[in-house]
């Protein structure tokens, strides 16, 4: 058994942090580790939840043959998650409500010192969609304790799945999330981009339409692109003339096509259709294929086992040339309202200058 429980002691108190240097990297450089939450709210998978644990566990067990992999999981389902996971997979002990790592985890930064910091966002489970939250809301807090890292407080609420970074100074994010009166109701469009800069010592926010339909999160950037290196963007498109996201996508893709970067470049785009012929007229149900886990040496990307899927494996495969594709089919995760990215979170390597 590889199950870790939280430090029962420490020298010192839980620091807080300027913004100072630290900075959020690309999700493409290097990872000291990989962060995962186990399958808590029974209610959201109902008769699936059985298969959303098997397929966690398939997930941490593919990411873990590349980097560190830890399950943060309660005390009572940590032994199931060990036995589901296996040995490659350390087990961590938290309370938690809910399964979406990306989201309710840290945004972990570096800065050139060999340093590392935890943004502590404010989490209010997507605009206050489920109850309860507090244990999520709080797990930023006790794993920089955990970790012994210092947070950087503010006020802004912001699931992980809203934002991405290029590492160079730009972060890309949504009006129909961070602009929704469900997360920061009294702050400006400009004040959110102040604190975004501020926190995450960003020259320029990037911002998308997103998509004001969506059910679960009101429009993540994680579920309308992803950065494969500066300059080079994955985009999801229809899937065909009758998608009925087929107007929002082509808007996000028309907002990048105008867009420059933090260094003046304009962006590549490779086009990724959604995944078709799914079986599901689920609302919540996610058809993205952007919605992948870039690891050490490798891209963990979802399968819907269709036709759509070596096509897209294949583009994936053309923006990282130099990573294994594994694709891993999701029956029962994209039943939950996302995918493969959304419960993990890349915990960066840390560096000097």
């Amino acid at each position: 058994m590889q199950i870790l429980s939280p430090r029962t002691a420490k020298a010192g108190v839980l620091e807080s942090a300027a913004a100072g240097n630290f900075f959020m990297p690309s999700e493409a450089a290097p990872h000291a580790a990989c962060w995962m939450a186990w399958p808590t709210r029974r209610e959201l998978w109902g008769d699936r939840f059985a298969a959303a644990c098997q397929e966690y566990a398939q997930i941490a067990r593919a990411i873990a043959r590349f980097e560190p992999m830890i399950m943060v999981a309660s005390i009572v389902d940590a032994p199931l998650a060990q036995k589901l996971c296996g040995p490659e997979v350390r087990v961590h002990q938290a309370e938690i409500d809910d399964s979406w790592m990306r989201d309710s985890g840290p945004t972990f930064l570096i800065d050139g010192a060999g340093r590392s910091a935890i943004v502590n966002w404010g989490f209010n489970a997507w605009g206050g969609k489920y109850h309860p939250h507090d244990k999520d809301a709080a797990l930023k807090r006790h794993l920089a304790w955990d970790l012994d890292y210092p947070l950087i407080e503010t006020p802004l609420v912001l699931e992980g799945g809203a934002i991405f970074s290029d590492g160079e100074g730009t972060i890309f994010t949504t009006e129909s999330c961070l602009l929704n009166p469900n997360r920061n109701p009294d702050l400006s469009k400009s004040e959110i981009e102040a604190e975004l800069k501020r926190c995450l010592n960003a020259e320029k926010i990037i911002w998308l339409p997103g998509d004001p339909t969506e059910t679960e999160t009101d429009g993540h950037i994680d579920g309308i692109a992803c950065l494969a290196r500066p300059g080079l963007l994955l985009i999801e498109t229809e899937s065909g003339p009758s998608d009925p996201r087929r107007e929002v996508l082509q808007e996000n893709r028309r907002s990048l096509e105008l867009a420059r970067d933090a260094k003046g470049r304009s962006f590549e785009l490779i086009p990724i259709g959604e995944a078709q012929d799914c079986g599901s007229d689920d609302a919540r149900f996610s058809r993205s294929y952007v919605n992948f886990y870039i690891a050490n040496d490798a891209i963990i990307m979802p399968g819907y086992g269709n036709v759509g899927d070596a096509t897209a494996r294949a583009a994936v495969a053309a923006a990282f040339p130099d990573r294994t594709i594994v694709q891993l089919p999701q029956k029962a995760l994209p039943y939950g309202g996302g995918n493969i990215h959304c419960i993990t979170q890349q915990q960066p390597a840390s560096f000097r200058y």
